[in-house]
């Protein structure tokens, strides 16, 4: 099989070329091939988020201090069911700093569900709230976490506020 053959099969890997010889792997290799596919799966979930924080902020670039970090907070969905991280970036910081996302009022509004889902579908990066949710699925955050895009590094980092 030629490696773009190769290539185009394992981009679906429900085809029956695939799904056949996965068949024939013992289980121990389908672990372990699991376990490979959602570590690279992760990874280019996080690189999704730096490529799409990079294009925000290269797309409002208004001559400030460049930015070094974005911090997303998780957000309920009752709809979806648990938490997710929220399409819509916290902070922007210019320093290597944390900056204070504690929420300043202690009362919660409650959001219809279907109002919600329309902010995010007007208003938010659809690739990113893609790739972010995706992310809270494979790893859900808790209600104190914060994911911190360090952008020298293109790194994704979850931390506890």
């Amino acid at each position: 099989m030629k490696p773009r053959d190769l290539a185009a099969a394992l981009a679906t890997p429900t085809a029956p070329l695939v799904r056949e010889a996965l068949t024939h792997l013992p289980l121990k290799s389908l672990e372990a091939l699991t376990i490979e596919v959602l570590t690279v799966t992760e990874e280019k979930l996080r690189q999704a988020v730096v490529d799409r924080v990079i294009a925000f902020v290269t797309a409002e670039d208004e001559g400030a201090a460049a930015p070094v970090a974005a911090y997303f907070t998780p957000t309920e969905r009752r709809a979806a069911g648990g938490l997710t991280w929220s399409p819509f970036i916290a902070a922007l910081a210019s320093t290597e700093d944390m900056p204070d996302l504690r929420h300043t009022r202690t009362s919660a509004v409650p959001v219809p569900a279907r109002e919600a889902e329309l902010t995010d579908t007007v208003f938010a990066d659809q690739e990113l709230a893609a790739a972010l949710n995706r992310l809270a699925a494979v790893d859900p955050p808790g209600h104190e976490d914060v994911l911190r895009v360090h952008l020298p590094t293109r790194q994704v980092t979850r931390m506890t506020a």
